[in-house]
């Protein structure tokens, strides 16, 4: 690397880490234990405390809920580089992500690439000041894996689209103020080339939503209904019928989120979670068979934290992450399950439990949750058949 860029870097370094300490509430500098810890953001945005609502607005000030989004859209402008430094000197102090939001994670990287201008100023904007509340509406009842072969449609009624259907698994639907929405526009083509990617308010008439139940006993899964749901027509994003360049373009973005690229680093490490449960025995576990399954996992992990430091550098020299989204999707989920699977064992009977002085089941209910880790965003089949074919060349 140049020394002229790498002394900046480290001017930007050193003055991160300063205002990161001056401006981060030391009461948020702790784990994330749950999803209901984040900011999602929103119409009616709803806060944990004081100090979340200081530090979103801090970090939003400064652009860096997006910070490598241009700044004329909310952003902080910030090379790849730069963004690195600033994740890992959030890291080392335990500075929570300001702001959660499928808008930052897929819907924005989509409208950079594929939206209009008027788009961009608009929703773009509205994400990284937390405006908006989005949700995806990819799944359907009958299309889940096979996605092209949704039937939700949009017929075109002049100066609007009118849609009727119902799409599956989207998250967060009932406390959702926007949905970005995979719609049929030309149900005579065939089924890749008649989608269209579309932004609907989920305020408006005829949408309706019905959460879903899993076996964790909690879930954030809905069914989402479109009854004769009018949508402008400049809430079209791209082309009509070229929907599925984008949908597969957001795709990538959705597994890596669910891949977890880069933020593993908050969880209590499972060895040290062994030692209070087993003890040291001659500076060992004293489990030999979980020692081994616990060595086993953390040598795993650790070769996939530098894959995905290597994957970074390749994209900050131009190359697109692609059909890799799929391996880091499939392998984290993969080490996710197996992660929960050491932890009960760890627990013993203990991690059935499911009564108050238990946390109400949390550890079991989170194993049971991880299951679903392997189907959302793409099976692992579905990602092994993209590895196997995108990235090995293997024959079909």
């Amino acid at each position: 690397m140049d020394t002229s860029i790498q002394t900046d870097l480290e001017t930007f370094r050193t003055e991160t880490r300063a205002w990161l300490e001056e401006n981060c509430p030391t009461s948020l500098r702790k784990p994330i234990k749950s999803a209901e810890d984040y900011f999602w953001g929103g119409r009616n945005p709803h806060y944990n405390s004081d100090d979340q609502k200081l530090w979103f607005e801090r970090m939003r000030d400064r652009g860096w809920t997006a910070p490598t989004w241009p700044t004329q859209y909310g952003g902080g402008g910030l090379s790849t580089q730069e963004n690195k430094v600033l994740l890992e000197e959030m890291a080392k102090l335990q500075c929570p992500t300001p702001l959660f939001s499928f808008g930052l994670s897929m819907l924005g990287p989509a409208l950079l690439k594929f939206g209009n201008e008027e788009q961009k100023a608009q929703y773009l904007t509205e994400i990284t000041h937390g405006k908006v509340w989005w949700c995806q509406g990819y799944s359907e009842p009958g299309a889940g894996s096979d996605l092209a072969g949704l039937q939700t449609r949009a017929e075109d009624q002049g100066d609007h689209f009118l849609v009727n259907g119902q799409k599956v698994w989207t998250s967060y639907a009932d406390k959702s103020d926007m949905i970005f929405c995979l719609v049929r526009t030309n149900p005579d083509a065939k089924k890749h080339t008649g989608i269209s990617f579309m932004l609907i308010d989920m305020k408006s008439e005829g949408v309706s939503t019905r959460p879903i139940k899993l076996i964790s006993g909690k879930s954030v899964f809905c069914e989402t209904f479109f009854d004769n749901v009018k949508v402008p027509k400049e809430n079209l994003v791209g082309e009509l019928n070229a929907g599925w360049s984008i949908a597969k373009y957001l795709l990538t973005h959705e597994r890596s989120m669910i891949g977890g690229i880069g933020d593993v680093r908050n969880e209590k490490p499972l060895f040290q979670r062994a030692v209070e449960a087993l003890g040291l025995e001659n500076g060992r576990l004293s489990d030999p068979v979980l020692r081994t399954d616990i060595a086993r996992w953390m040598i795993d992990q650790e070769g996939l934290m530098w894959t995905i430091e290597r994957t970074t550098d390749e994209s900050k020299a131009g190359q697109p992450i692609g059909a890799k989204s799929s391996f880091f999707k499939y392998y984290y989920t993969e080490q996710n399950k197996l992660k929960y699977e050491l932890l009960m064992a760890l627990e013993g009977m203990d991690a059935l439990a499911w009564g108050e002085e238990y946390n109400d089941g949390k550890l079991a209910r989170d194993f049971c949750r991880t299951k679903g880790n392997s189907i959302e965003g793409g099976t692992s089949e579905i990602q092994l058949n993209i590895i196997s074919k995108r990235i090995l060349g293997l024959p079909g």
